[in-house]
């Protein structure tokens, strides 16, 4: 058994942890409580501005008016995924769940319909996404810093505006944005989505299209109610635009764009601070009861040592008196 010395300095050095856990848990609330304020406000304008991607498309198919940003490629051959992870560690699982599910998702969907191998790129956002790289040697093209508050959608516009850019310039043909999706403080669901071109028929495992349970992407039975309100009985769909279909969906479909990365971000941010908030949370415990059993280590050591006295002072009184 070690003396109690060394165990003291043990129980010392826990104790010390324990205290920056404990302030690292109380921070991690104060961050989370923010970042949900912000989740909440924004939800709602989030799906409803998809919606309404969803039906412009559609409109646009039936009406047969052409846009880059809402046209399907016939062949997929290149994807670009923006990842959005964390700068820091100590957030338990948050990290490798979201590198892991992208990571399964290319795996599955390795090539195309005409048997050829699919290229991915990453656009980081965060330091730990660059795992992506180290863990499984995938090519990172970009890497944006990320805050712990996002407060404004013009702090994702640069990277909305290369995603954009890529796609149009034929770079990818498709576009997703990997993310970690905000349930409650002890869940975080691991999603992809993809942001162009729009297709509410995406495969859900693949993609993770939400459905009533979700809290960002496509709200199927909302789709369907917006279509029947505005949907003629040849099959077109009532849209009027002014001045004119391009100039409308130039301006407003990149907006769009950037609204959904915004809140693809504002959920990874709650779901990160409430994975740390956790983290720290248990840590602060476990270091409690190590604390625990090292003052019983102390105590018996202790005990062991006062006996091993009291049995050395007696044999040498018993030596005196004989």
């Amino acid at each position: 058994m070690a003396n109690t010395k060394e165990i003291q300095r043990r129980i010392k050095s826990v104790k010390n942890t324990k205290k920056i856990t404990k302030a690292m848990e109380m921070v991690a609330a104060s961050k989370m409580r923010k970042a949900i304020e912000a989740v909440l406000k924004t939800r709602t304008y989030a799906n409803l501005s998809w919606t309404t991607v969803l039906n412009l498309s559609k409109a646009i198919n039936t009406n047969k008016i052409d846009h880059p940003l809402l046209c399907q490629k016939e062949k997929v051959k290149t994807v670009g995924i923006v990842l959005l992870a964390s700068n820091r560690g100590l957030c338990g699982g948050f990290n490798s769940a979201i590198i892991s599910k992208a990571h399964k998702s290319i795996v599955k969907h390795l090539k195309n319909k005409d048997g050829e191998k699919i290229e991915t790129e990453f656009i980081v956002v965060g330091r730990k996404g660059l795992a992506v790289n180290g863990r499984h040697r995938y090519k990172v093209v970009a890497e944006f810093p990320k805050l712990d508050i996002c407060s404004e959608v013009i702090e994702v516009r640069p990277i909305a505006k290369l995603v954009i850019n890529d796609f149009l310039s034929g770079k990818y043909d498709k576009v997703m944005v990997a993310y970690t999706d905000y349930v409650t403080a002890s869940k975080q669901v691991a999603r992809i989505k993809q942001l162009l071109p729009v297709d509410i028929t995406a495969e859900e495992d693949h993609l993770g299209v939400v459905g009533e349970s979700a809290k960002i992407g496509i709200d199927k039975k909302m789709v369907k109610e917006k279509e029947n309100k505005y949907l003629r009985d040849n099959g077109s769909y009532v849209f009027t635009f002014e001045p004119s279909p391009e100039e409308v969906l130039n301006e407003m479909l990149p907006r769009l764009i950037e609204i959904q990365l915004f809140q693809a971000l504002l959920e990874s941010n709650a779901s990160e601070h409430s994975a740390r908030m956790t983290a720290m949370h248990q840590a602060t415990e476990a270091a409690g009861d190590l604390v625990d059993q090292l003052t019983l280590f102390y105590n018996k050591a202790r005990q062991a040592s006062i006996t091993a006295e009291i049995a050395e002072i007696s044999a040498g009184a018993n030596a005196l008196a004989e």
